[in-house]
């Protein structure tokens, strides 16, 4: 991979100097937020990171090359394109024999990651088991990337689309730490609980970073999750309904694969009047701030 590698001038700079640096992904800006807000929340995100004192790398696939730290104006050409694919492991091959754009999941994200030496990422929320999955198999390829890349990655919790019992046991399996930070529920995206204990808990940067330390140390290949709940946090009741009412409108109109997700979150955020937009922009930007700091501690751990 790294000879597909472009690195932007300001990853570059951080990465002589020995600085922090937080990888983010770009299907967020592509896919999974509206128009103009996908823009609003990627630009929102690097700042985070930068006023921190890190240096943010949104990771995606222009002109043939996979970008660490997409300009400004390559944020602009991601966010306001129609014809963006989704780039996971699986994807990067035929995306980039075809010269295509591309924006990289959370899966995709890590693979990227790895490759240019980049120990934290921020996103919204993972992948995981979908519901019904014992029948369609549907299982989130971010499942088998965390357990192949040893970064931090920061998130509230999972998407709550999701099956999270199951794809809290599916992480287990694979090995994948899943950590609270400052708290010891699992948080469920929009909501800061979901009757779901984690089993480890940091109350600061340091700690986290010394967790991730040890990990590489240990010589295991797994990521750690470090679970941040959502600042501006939905009741957990009202989730469950909204995403319940989601899914039986996907169900009666046949919506599945790759259209499920968007069309699920599209259905929450007009059921709730844009609100589960609101903490979707808020937690980004807020695991983004977090992130900075633990890949700011991981220099001195």
């Amino acid at each position: 991979m790294k000879s597909f590698l472009r690195i932007g001038d300001q990853v570059a700079h951080a990465r002589e100097a020995g600085g922090a640096i937080v990888a983010l992904e770009s299907t967020v800006i592509a896919h999974g937020l509206p128009r103009p807000r996908n823009l609003e929340a990627a630009l929102a995100m690097e700042e985070a990171v930068r006023k921190e004192g890190a240096t943010p790398a949104t990771i995606g696939i222009v002109s043939r090359h996979i970008v660490v730290g997409l300009s400004p104006a390559e944020i602009e050409l991601l966010a306001s394109s129609a014809d963006v694919a989704k780039v996971s492991r699986r994807d990067f091959a035929p995306v980039l024999a075809s010269g295509k754009l591309g924006a990289t999941t959370v899966a995709g994200t890590l693979a990227v990651a790895v490759a240019a030496g980049i120990r934290v990422m921020a996103t919204g929320g993972i992948g995981g088991v979908h519901r019904r999955a014992e029948q369609t198999f549907d299982i989130s390829a971010d499942i088998t990337e965390l357990a192949r890349s040893p970064v931090a990655v920061v998130c509230s919790g999972a998407k709550a689309i999701l099956d999270l019992p199951r794809t809290l046991e599916v992480l287990e399996t694979a090995g994948v730490p899943v950590v609270g930070y400052r708290t010891s529920e699992f948080p469920a995206f929009y909501s800061r609980t979901s009757g779901l204990a984690t089993e480890h808990r940091v109350d600061d940067p340091g700690t986290a970073a010394r967790i991730l330390k040890t990990q590489r140390e240990l010589g295991f290949q797994q990521a750690v999750v470090f679970c941040n709940p959502p600042p501006q946090a939905m009741n957990e009741r009202e989730v469950r309904g909204l995403v319940e009412g989601a899914v039986q409108l996907a169900a009666a109109n046949g919506i599945s694969g790759k259209a499920l997700t968007p069309y699920l979150l599209d259905q929450m955020a007009r059921a709730s009047n844009g609100r589960t937009l609101e903490t979707n922009l808020a937690l980004l930007v807020d695991n983004a701030r977090v992130a900075a700091r633990i890949a700011l501690a991981l220099r001195v751990a």
